[in-house]
């Protein structure tokens, strides 16, 4: 059962945080991002153009800054002490006029520290930055904080597992559903839909929905036939044919916690050009496993790969890095990249995930979700690799 991260954990976080404003002459921090205001507090919500801070002074007071229709579910919802509102944005008072007299009340003072100068200019929100609207300096949180979420708890690395597990049922579905004649729509909604049914009957609310329509995805975002070899393609109500090759993509956030598993698959008896093909991807992939460990740099991983595609005169068939970081978002730092020098430590979690692209015939990646160990790696995600396993017939 999923569990979420502890109020201890939270806590600690957020003690971390205050130390550091307290060492950098700061009179306290102000979190704008919904991703760090998650990780530090543990407080969800649907982040809009109306403006939420969670705020924390260095003496240790704290309180939550929302719009007043929220008011009532944090009440009911949260352990938080103090909540702060205004009335809704934009108001006949902006709210960070109203933030800025909310934290002269605590006392925070000029220079503050804060994720960002001001709310983030999301789904047409506008206005002052904090460091006007305070009249003083603000300080940048955003490269300490995320040095914090690079090393993962065994909390976090259990949530993400929980995540991998779902991401599998998912898939399996995913794969049983993409037939000929049936259309990624088709296969992908009902994937998802039904992987999320799953989910909520065996976790119920333990696995921290924040919409009623989060849950887990399975689909192909438009990976199908010679679309396969754009890493990064969209979807279309695609008709799945006999010869098609596939890029999966699937998710299934835990407490917010993310898992990534991609499988390519083919539909019908794969070419022998595709088995080259898949047999030099799952080449690649097996060099970023055995580099990836305490003690060398992400880009050293990177530069394995790169040394296999090399070897193999497979680079007019490269694209893209080898992976990335992933926990409360999908994409987090460090990267798998050669101009990533970032050391690797025990606790960080990556995208294993080298593709082999031919635009002719199309692209083949399996992306795994691992944790590094003190000795090695540790694969979170847990599906079937070989091509006899992913061909659908």
């Amino acid at each position: 059962m999923a569990v979420g991260i502890s109020p201890d954990e939270h806590a600690a976080r957020r003690e971390r945080l205050r130390a550091h404003c307290s060492a950098n002459g700061l009179s306290g921090y102000v979190l704008f991002d919904e991703h760090l205001i998650r990780y530090f507090a543990g407080f969800t919500y649907l982040a809009t153009e109306r403006p939420v801070a969670f705020v924390g002074t260095t003496q240790g007071d704290e309180l939550v800054f929302v719009p007043e229709f929220e008011v009532e579910r944090i009440q009911a919802e949260t352990a938080f002490g103090r909540i702060e509102s205004y009335v809704e944005y934009p108001g006949r008072e902006h709210p960070m006029h109203v933030l800025a007299r909310v934290l002269d009340g605590l006392g925070m003072r000029a220079p503050v520290g804060a994720s960002s100068d001001g709310y983030p200019g999301i789904l047409g929100y506008s206005g002052p930055p904090l460091s006007e609207a305070i009249g003083g300096d603000v300080a940048p949180l955003g490269e300490f904080a995320e040095r914090l979420l690079v090393r993962k708890s065994a909390a976090e690395i259990e949530l993400i597992r929980e995540s991998g597990r779902w991401c599998a049922y998912a898939h399996r579905l995913l794969q049983r559903y993409s037939t000929p004649g049936t259309t990624e729509a088709d296969a992908s909604l009902r994937a998802a839909h039904e992987a999320t049914v799953a989910m909520a009957r065996e976790l119920g609310g333990s696995y921290g929905q924040q919409a009623s329509s989060d849950g887990a995805s399975a689909g192909y975002r438009g990976q199908i036939g010679r679309r396969s070899a754009w890493a990064h393609a969209v979807a279309h109500a695609i008709e799945f044919r006999p010869g098609d090759v596939l890029v999966s993509e699937t998710s299934a956030p835990v407490h917010g916690y993310n898992a990534e598993l991609e499988r390519a698959m083919v539909i019908g008896e794969p070419t022998g050009e595709m088995e080259v093909l898949f047999g030099h991807m799952l080449g690649a992939r097996q060099v970023a496993f055995d580099t990836l460990r305490p003690g060398v740099t992400c880009a050293e991983v990177d530069g394995a790969v790169l040394a296999y595609f090399e070897e193999h005169d497979l680079l007019p068939y490269w694209k893209q890095h080898t992976g990335h970081a992933i926990g409360l978002r999908n994409h987090e730092a460090p990267f798998l990249d050669v101009g990533d020098h970032t050391p690797v430590e025990a606790g960080m979690v990556f995208t294993i995930e080298p593709g082999v692209y031919d635009s002719s015939l199309g692209g083949f990646r399996h992306s795994d979700t691992v944790a590094v160990t003190p000795d090695g790696i540790d694969v979170l995600t847990d599906y079937p690799t070989a091509l006899d396993e992913l061909t659908i017939l």
